[in-house]
């Protein structure tokens, strides 16, 4: 009882700050289009899931719609994309466009796969918050995941 009337006397500020610390990121891990290899996408999934965010994974061969209306119903902080098949350029701002018609354009997008430099900052430009190439550490994506949400699983 102590710490609900604690609440009591914080600020707003000081509120969202305490909420968002006790709070766990959500995130869903997509695989959209064609792209038939998830071990990345596992291996991303896992570190999150390790780090203490829940994970929700969509599973192979998603449409973007597929992918918003799942992180819509899921509630997620934030939509995590790995194609290996060269569709990024289509697949990753069709996720954020269709997160912008349906209200929900606060969940981060990011994204990972084989993606040329050149690519990285036109899908930047069009809303995708950070792209991880392959090799990166998994701790890169989650301290900036932590980062993001002012929170530490």
């Amino acid at each position: 009882m102590r710490a609900i009337y604690s609440f009591l006397w914080l600020s707003s500020s000081e509120t969202e700050s305490v909420f968002m610390a006790s709070k766990k990121i959500r995130i869903l891990i997509g695989k959209p289009g064609l792209d038939g290899h998830d071990r990345g996408a596992k291996v991303v999934a896992r570190a999150l899931r390790d780090a203490g965010m829940e994970v929700v994974y969509t599973g192979l061969h998603r449409s973007p719609e597929e992918i918003v209306e799942t992180a819509i119903q899921e509630d997620v902080n934030a939509i995590g994309l790995s194609v290996l098949s060269g569709a990024h350029m289509t697949l990753f701002p069709r996720v954020v466009e269709l997160l912008r018609e349906q209200g929900a354009g606060d969940i981060l997008v990011f994204g990972g796969g084989v993606i040329p430099d050149e690519d990285r900052a036109i899908l930047l430009e069009k809303g995708i918050a950070e792209i991880f190439a392959p090799g990166n550490a998994t701790q890169r994506t989650i301290k900036f995941l932590q980062e993001r949400f002012g929170a530490v699983s």
